[in-house]
């Protein structure tokens, strides 16, 4: 092979072409690379992964399937054998899981959240009530707090840098869209946060270009 990993993509997901006599220590770095390179093109993509080229150990597929997730936004739902029958299968297993991964739109949360406390969302979320300092929320999807936000929100933490931050009273210590940070010009040097205004008043905090942008809710915002 002139490349020893190659990846193709087909219907459901992404054909992984592999050199049947690299060392396999070595192919997994390999495999790393291209997907590192690859993961802007297939970012938060659910797919489906088969193998050619190379006849693999259930453990070492294993292998591969954590080195993508743990370095990559990719979501590898189900490796895919090279039958016709059994590829229209996952296929639909694919389409399901994205069905049900549809229908999740957030989690909620009732209570403060104090100092040392972190929540952690695989969705978007709603806290019905405050966030006090040295607390943080982290979210793959949006946050929207029904109360104060004075701790740490993360939101987009997949790298989804159209997720936004709302709260009904906005002084974060800091704010994280994706990869965009922002902080509180009063409680550090990195402030990005723009047009922050110390108001009681709904506001949003959403990724513009010059970094992260807070303004007020209005009805007109979201159009």
């Amino acid at each position: 092979m002139s490349q020893p990993v190659v990846l193709k993509s087909n219907p459901h997901g992404i054909n992984l072409i592999l050199d049947p006599d690299m060392p396999f220590t070595e192919l997994k770095k390999e495999i790393l690379k291209r997907f590192e390179e690859s993961d802007r093109f297939f970012k938060n993509a659910k797919i489906g992964l088969s193998f050619e080229g190379r006849v693999l150990s259930q453990e070492q597929e294993y292998e591969i399937l954590d080195l993508i997730e743990k370095n990559t936004t990719i979501h590898v739902v189900c490796i895919i054998e090279n039958d016709e029958r059994i590829d229209a299968y996952y296929a639909e297993k694919i389409r399901a899981f994205e069905d049900a991964q549809a229908g999740r739109t957030g989690e909620f949360y009732k209570g403060t959240l104090r100092s040392g406390q972190v929540i952690e969302c695989e969705s978007s979320i709603v806290i019905l009530g405050d966030v006090n300092p040295g607390a943080k929320i982290i979210a793959r999807g949006n946050i929207v707090i029904l109360g104060s936000l004075k701790g740490n929100a993360y939101a987009g933490a997949a790298g989804d840098e159209s997720a936004f931050v709302a709260a009904l009273d906005m002084d974060p210590v800091q704010i994280r869209i994706g990869d965009a940070i922002g902080r509180s010009a009063d409680k550090g040097p990195l402030s990005a946060i723009k047009n922050r205004k110390k108001v009681m008043e709904p506001q949003i905090a959403i990724v513009s270009e010059d970094g992260i942008l807070i303004e007020p809710i209005t009805k007109g915002l979201f159009k």
